[in-house]
């Protein structure tokens, strides 16, 4: 009965999730009561020892823990780097005004963009790019869907560059090396096949918005240059540290961290008036994400529960008979759903549904079935503009409709879903 009741819970919880802005309610306050409800209906009902569920919740809670710190390192590093306007040297070099060579160079930026930074964040530099090369509402919503499109696809072929990938890469999964060389060409193709398709149908010259001149940026040229280069090298630094140290990931991120957090007081402290309060770390904190980091604490922990209570092994099974064992279909299905639920607790099932098996090719580190997850969770959530975190930060800055997303991009998102998957199973 117990069992029921906490499917029930997670299950209304995720639709409350899906459903967050028709709801107007806050998914992170709804994830962090999934998590807390389903640990305490499997402590209290459940036929364990009281003793040994806390201690399956230490564990789960050690190894989320490892995540969210992996996270918060990487998220900060961003806002330091976007506070000493360091993004600003990327956006200014770009001068294209034609809609087709525009949409190329804007997809190739995102893609390599988030592969080292992350996704979403991605999303929002680039974003707020358009906004200064685009007048028109709708190209400008063409375009941003494109962003979507890349960003998921530059995300999933890099260990740091999405949240599912860093959730595989720290538990073993997969190895940053062989994410890197196994999904690079799926995922390439996932974006280039919709910007192909695009380039027959969008014609003509941008008509850029009146710029604004009066912006003021508190940094010189040579400190914006100085602080992209030093956050993308730290950033790029942690798969180095990981295979050197053979420490945790998050222990690198963390390093890093320290590192142009020591940096920036030192260079903040010799400023005077605005720029030493707003180039200080303290307030660069103030623009991270922290509801990003709740809402992944409470998904983990409750996926934690359903993993401890053996619901993950039963659907594991069903899903294995009903697909024939097919570990190609599995992913596929995995991803396709990934348009409708965040990729997150997809991606943390699936990890509790299917071991680390050295003995099957498919399922050892680095096997067939850990990088096309990893491929499919990624790309999977452009299908929808829901289905994924740089979707949703489009949907909500440039109020991208639904119907038109639907309308307009899902298909294309398909049919490079599909290219990619093929070249997997190709061995491309």
């Amino acid at each position: 009965m117990y069992s029921t009741i906490m499917v029930v819970i997670f299950v209304l919880g995720y639709v409350c999730i899906a459903l967050e802005h028709p709801l107007k309610l806050d998914k992170a306050a709804i994830a962090l009561l999934i998590g807390v409800l389903t640990w305490t209906v499997f402590i209290l009902f459940g036929e364990n020892d009281v003793h040994n569920v806390v201690s399956l919740l230490s564990e789960n809670l050690a190894e989320t823990a490892q995540t969210l710190f992996f996270l918060f390192a990487a998220m900060t590093i961003v806002e330091i780097i976007d506070c000493h306007n360091g993004f600003k040297v990327i956006t200014d070099k770009i001068r294209a005004t034609n809609k087709v060579k525009l949409m190329w160079l804007i997809g190739f930026l995102t893609f390599f963009m988030s592969a080292v930074l992350d996704n979403l964040t991605t999303t929002i530099v680039l974003l707020s790019l358009l906004r200064k090369l685009i007048g028109d509402k709708e190209t400008r919503w063409t375009f941003a869907s494109i962003v979507v499109l890349a960003a998921n696809a530059g995300g999933a072929w890099s260990p740091i560059g999405d949240v599912t990938t860093i959730m595989l890469w720290i538990g073993g999964q997969i190895s940053a090396l062989n994410i890197i060389k196994g999904i690079f060409i799926p995922s390439l193709v996932s974006l280039v096949v919709p910007l192909v398709v695009l380039s027959f149908t969008m014609k003509g010259e941008l008509a850029r918005p009146d710029s604004d001149n009066a912006e003021n940026a508190l940094t010189t040229p040579a400190e914006q240059k100085a602080f992209l280069i030093l956050g993308v090298s730290l950033l790029l630094f942690v798969p180095v540290f990981k295979t050197f140290t053979h420490l945790p990931p998050f222990m690198g991120m963390l390093f890093s961290l320290g590192t142009i957090w020591l940096i920036s007081h030192i260079q903040s402290s010799h400023s005077q008036g605005e720029k030493k309060e707003r180039l200080s770390v303290t307030e660069c904190l103030r623009h991270v994400d922290s509801s990003t980091i709740f809402f992944f604490l409470g998904i983990l922990t409750a996926v934690g529960a359903l993993g401890a209570a053996g619901q993950l092994g039963q659907l594991s099974e069903w899903l294995r008979n009903v697909t024939g064992g097919n570990i190609y279909v599995i992913d596929s299905v995995i991803g396709l759903l990934s348009s409708i639920i965040d990729n997150v607790p997809l991606v943390a099932a699936s990890m509790g549904m299917y071991a680390i098996d050295p003995t099957v090719a498919e399922f050892a580190v680095d096997g067939t079935f850990w990088s096309m997850l990893a491929y499919c969770a990624g790309t999977g959530g452009s299908i929808l503009i829901i289905g994924s975190a740089a979707g949703v930060a489009a949907m909500g800055l440039e109020k991208i409709d639904f119907i038109w997303y639907l309308k307009h991009i899902s298909w294309l998102a398909l049919v490079g879903y599909f290219a990619g998957v093929l070249c997997i199973y190709l061995g491309l």
